[in-house]
């Protein structure tokens, strides 16, 4: 059996850059659905903003019909929408945004056969004063993550970054999802937990891709419960949740963000 070090892809600069060229469809993508949310416009009509992105830029989603061992069926669109108690996985439908709503959109682009994948969490119409603190402890703890992923730091010091903001405010943290590695294919290893104890675990290196997303639930469990789907994760006390996301390269000159549109 190979050790995990012998499973993770270390990429070439030049492979970094066309990452680059994956994550900034992504952060494309993310920028025209954050435009497109407003009151009484669909899920399903924001699929289909990023599906036109996708389209446009010559990319495919890594998304539309992925089908992992715990899905029941494949995934049926280009984004994940999830809306107030969702965290992650919400499968676009009918549903048409109300004034007050958290949204969190997920979305991944393949281009050239490289991947990218960030999430980006917001309100429509009339805020509330605690979704906008849970959103913005989400990317603080992103922007924490980031910081940490350094060459010669641990995985652990990413994740003791991450959840140290989420504790501080808290905040639950699911303790079964994380971040992960992201190369030729969405999900590579090394996985990434969203705690940690730092100075522990894989070391990083330049060339390590990771795809880093906080996800904290307001109510301060991280206890979740599956819709009937099989994709959609909600809290289970109904509190709100957030989930933030970037695709970022370790790299000797600093961490390197590829989804910024």
């Amino acid at each position: 059996m190979k050790g995990l070090a012998e499973m993770v892809e270390i990429k070439t600069d030049g492979e970094l850059d066309a990452m680059r060229e994956a994550g900034r469809v992504v952060g494309q993508a993310l920028a025209a659905v954050r435009k497109a949310a407003s009151i009484g416009v669909r899920l399903t009509e924001l699929d289909q903003v990023a599906r036109d992105v996708l389209r446009d830029a010559g990319a495919g989603s890594p998304f539309l019909n992925y089908q992992p061992r715990f899905a029941p069926s494949p995934f049926p669109a280009v984004i994940c929408a999830s809306v107030n108690d969702a965290i992650v996985h919400g499968i676009p439908n009918g549903y048409r945004l109300r004034d007050g709503d958290l949204v969190s959109i997920d979305c991944g682009a393949i281009v050239d056969g490289w991947a990218g994948d960030a999430a980006v969490s917001f309100t429509v119409g009339t805020p509330r004063p605690a979704d906008l603190r849970l959103i913005e402890a989400g990317e603080a703890a992103l922007a924490a993550g980031i910081a940490a992923a350094v060459p010669r730091a641990r995985m652990g010091d990413i994740g003791h970054a991450i959840g140290s903001v989420g504790r501080a405010a808290g905040y639950g943290i699911p303790d079964d999802f994380g971040g992960h590695g992201i190369g030729r294919q969405m999900h590579e290893d090394p996985p990434v937990p969203n705690t940690g104890r730092p100075g522990r675990g894989y070391v990083l290196r330049h060339g390590l891709v990771l795809a880093l997303e906080p996800m904290f639930l307001a109510g301060g469990s991280g206890a979740y419960v599956a819709d009937p789907d099989g994709w959609t994760l909600r809290t289970t006390d109904g509190s709100r949740a957030t989930h933030s996301e970037h695709t970022v390269a370790i790299t000797d000159d600093g961490p390197r963000v590829l989804t910024l549109p």
